[in-house]
């Protein structure tokens, strides 16, 4: 492991040299220090804090301010990751301007590397301007959790030959636009490994097999702190969730019944002090 920064050009290396990429969501802190400090490679400020950090049933609702009042606590963090920030519902599909405007403000107001987009074809003019603006921009194919409603919900996309060539498609119009990188989620296995052979920049898989360039989780999945659904393509690497709620339970119990705060948890007065009360 090591200190240095990561950077496009150390990214796009790892992909000629056939090394995995790690990506990890973060969305505050506290969270950002410990996923920088075991050295992961990209740190993705995810809209899906949305869902397990503000409540919401889906990434739709997250806003701009959301979005980088995250940022700004992720990036205090960060010392050697790369990170990446999701443009959140409506901030960049309005117009390009409004686009390059908004990815502005990730890396002015959010101090991040770059920013992330869904969308395919017809995002490529936009990832174009925002590139030529300085903002590097990272795809996101396949399941685009922003639009899942129009794509029958969240359901595994790319599955025949038609629906397989347009992301194919896609991912080239992406790349030939300016794009570093693309995520591909919930996609075939073999669509996945077809595609990423294809491209000379770095692919990111969430449910899209081994074959991709890197592998993308949300922090809370992998460490089982969001227990209202696991995907398919989680692995859980712990279960915190049911050992935080024991532990606060046990302090629940020991306020209680006195136990806590113990001698060794308190701070004394001389008891000449005391008596000068």
């Amino acid at each position: 492991m090591t200190n240095e920064k990561m950077t496009l050009a150390r990214l796009k290396q790892k992909k000629m040299n056939g090394e995995k990429i790690t990506m990890l969501t973060a969305y505050d802190y506290s969270a950002a220090t410990l996923v920088d400090q075991a050295g992961i490679d990209t740190i993705l400020i995810g809209d899906s804090l949305g869902n397990v950090m503000l409540g919401y049933n889906s990434t739709v609702p997250v806003t701009m301010d959301e979005m980088l009042h995250h940022c700004r606590a992720v990036s205090r963090a960060v010392k050697s990751g790369f990170i990446i920030c999701d443009m959140p519902f409506m901030s960049y599909q309005v117009s390009i301007e409004k686009a390059v405007e908004n990815a502005g403000r990730f890396l002015k107001e959010g101090n991040c590397d770059s920013v992330k987009l869904e969308g395919g074809s017809e995002m490529a003019p936009t990832v174009n301007a925002i590139v030529k603006a300085g903002i590097p921009v990272c795809g996101h194919l396949g399941l685009t959790p922003q639009t899942a409603t129009m794509l029958g919900g969240y359901k595994v996309q790319g599955k025949d030959a038609a629906s397989a060539r347009k992301i194919l498609h896609a991912a080239k119009d992406l790349e030939e636009a300016g794009a570093f990188m693309i995520v591909f989620e919930c996609i075939p296995d073999s669509l996945a490994a077809r595609i990423t052979a294809e491209l000379n920049i770095p692919t990111i898989g969430i449910g899209a097999g081994p074959d991709c360039d890197g592998q993308v989780l949300v922090y809370h999945d992998l460490l089982g702190l969001y227990e209202k659904f696991t995907p398919k393509f989680v692995k859980q690497y712990l279960k915190l969730a049911p050992m935080i709620k024991d532990a606060i339970k046990q302090y629940k119990t020991d306020v209680e019944t006195g136990q806590f705060p113990g001698p060794e948890h308190v701070f004394s007065m001389d008891k000449g002090e005391v008596e000068k009360l």
